[in-house]
């Protein structure tokens, strides 16, 4: 799987995380600092977004101080579904009824234990379309085309 992965500053959880993705067989494209470029986290996050909304990379993994940042904006691309993550659980959630396609963590807030706990689950854990969530989904792009046109 082909990964975009970016941060608005380059730490040792980004290190560890990119490391633990390429020791898992994945293709990694580095966005920001991480490819020692001085970017702010909009500029990553579009970057890594529009990467993954184009089909260049498969998935995507950002990082900023909160995470929150990061994650509004790489929300802002159509097709893209980013979630802010702070344990495993939670990424399992946005991955199997959210449909997830970017994970967001925190510089501040993320252990490199929780990382590795987030990456397992993540990589583990697919959509199961069903009923409710497919709806959720498919209104949740018909608020996506109603704002792209303006």
């Amino acid at each position: 799987m082909k990964l975009a992965i970016g941060s608005d500053e380059r730490t040792h959880l980004t290190d560890v995380v990119i490391e633990e993705v390429k020791r898992r067989g994945h293709e990694v494209e580095l966005f920001g600092p991480l490819d020692d470029k001085k970017e702010y986290w909009p500029e990553v996050a579009r970057q890594v977004a529009e990467r993954v909304a184009a089909g260049e990379a498969d998935e995507g993994i950002l990082f900023c101080w909160t995470g929150t940042g990061i994650s509004l904006a790489a929300n802002k691309v159509p097709g893209i579904r980013a979630a802010l993550c702070a344990d495993a659980e939670t990424a399992r959630g946005a991955r199997l009824w959210n449909k997830a396609n970017i994970l967001c963590m925190s510089l501040r807030a993320t252990s490199e234990i929780v990382a590795k706990e987030m990456l397992d689950t993540w990589f583990a854990t697919e959509y199961e379309p069903n009923e409710v969530d497919d709806i959720c989904i498919a209104q949740v792009e018909a608020i996506e085309a109603r704002y792209s046109d303006r």
